[in-house]
């Protein structure tokens, strides 16, 4: 994938977006050192995409949904897989399936943004919004295109292009109430980080998990 000047441009996977929009150490753990570690919430969201995952095809009355569609921008250099794209006549939707409970302008909001805009580039069509679905309380959340929205997806993107290029595992959040969840903790080490120790071979911490 070329940049303006010529250059060969580093692809960023969608998904990558809202890790560095959660947390850019997360993002960097799991994509420079293929970090991953499961814990309650990971689990739940690998049971709740198995269906959605499956790509496939269907017609409700007049609604066309396709299920796990590759999708890619050539102008912001991305790529992913929608989870669900709804197509009908006046344009299309793309669906983001979520675990947890929604907040809103939270970083699944521009992971989705991200999909509406490959979806405006790959197939022609009008995307006005995307929805977020979050499984925990059964609700479709609207997500508007605007401006304001597209501009802080493209900072994020930069972000994860530059960490992807540059090979740097970023340093640990201030938000420690992201820390508590993430199920990363026990490969990032946060706390021990943020008090300046360097690890002790005499110091008991939790096992980490990595994808080799």
């Amino acid at each position: 994938m070329n940049s303006t000047d010529g250059r060969e441009r580093t692809s960023v996977p969608l998904s990558a977006i809202e890790h560095y929009a959660y947390c850019p150490r997360q993002a960097g753990l799991i994509l420079l050192e293929s970090a991953f570690t499961d814990n309650v919430d990971t689990t739940l969201g690998h049971l709740a995409h198995r269906v959605v995952h499956q790509s496939g095809v269907e017609q409700r009355s007049r609604v066309r949904v396709v299920r796990g569609m590759p999708v890619w921008s050539d102008r912001l250099g991305v790529h992913g897989v929608c989870d669900v794209v709804e197509i009908t006549a006046s344009g299309a939707v793309p669906v983001e399936h979520k675990v947890g409970r929604y907040e809103p302008g939270g970083p699944a909001d521009l992971q989705a943004i991200g999909q509406a805009l490959c979806l405006r580039e790959r197939l022609g069509v009008v995307v006005e919004h995307a929805v977020v679905y979050s499984t925990a309380e059964r609700h479709r959340h609207v997500v508007h295109v605007t401006d304001q929205a597209i501009e802080r997806l493209v900072h994020v993107i930069d972000s994860v292009r530059m960490l992807l290029d540059e090979q740097q595992l970023p340093g640990v959040t201030d938000r420690r109430s992201r820390c508590r969840r993430c199920s990363l903790k026990p490969d990032c080490l946060p706390d021990v980080i943020r008090r300046g120790e360097p690890p002790s071979p005499f110091t008991p911490y939790d096992e980490a998990q990595w994808n080799d």
